[in-house]
């Protein structure tokens, strides 16, 4: 791409409620933190918008609790929702294990590689609230999506995020974020 050309990305951000998916948004887009957020995209009164939340995506990041295991168990479900939806199948795939500030973890790094390499996706742990691994797993998401032409030469359609090359960032989060 040119430096000067603006590009549009459509990134998904899917997981079960609770598990800072607002939280990580906000704390990329706005460098902000509230305890007390909670999660909506996920409630079953959105559920009518499913297939356009999906259409068009170019990137997904799937998130997970790492202090609650059922959180990372239903990451099968929310794969085969992607599969079903999704109107493009190079899209590019992150997973996240969000909170890792927290004490009690039910799952450690290694299970959320070895989930992440099964599934070709790119994988970081992250805390919204501590900003660790935040920016690492946006730029990477990015970087990888602008890496696939056919992804971002098509017109996009929808809720999006603008980015520039510079926001894009230059891999200089690589030794933070498994590419895999």
């Amino acid at each position: 791409m040119d430096d000067d050309t603006l590009t549009t990305l459509k990134i998904l951000i899917i997981g079960e409620s609770g598990v800072g998916k607002s939280s990580l948004l906000l704390r990329f887009t706005e460098d902000t933190f509230d305890p007390e957020q909670s999660d909506t995209a996920g409630q079953e009164r959105f559920r009518t918008l499913t297939p356009s939340y999906y259409r068009g995506a170019q990137g997904v990041i799937l998130v997970y609790d790492v202090t609650r295991r059922e959180t990372f168990t239903k990451l099968d479900n929310w794969l085969n929702e992607l599969e079903t939806y999704c109107t493009r199948s190079d899209l590019v795939k992150m997973l996240v294990g969000n909170k890792i500030d927290r004490e009690n973890h039910e799952l450690d790094r290694a299970e959320g590689l070895k989930f992440a390499r099964k599934h070709s996706m790119l994988f970081i742990e992250a805390s919204a609230k501590t900003k660790d691994g935040v920016q690492c797993a946006f730029e990477e998401l990015v970087e990888k999506v602008i890496q696939t032409p056919g992804l971002w030469q098509s017109e996009n359609h929808g809720r999006a995020v603008q980015l520039t090359d510079e926001d894009a960032g230059g891999g200089s989060c690589s030794g933070y974020c498994s590419l895999v």
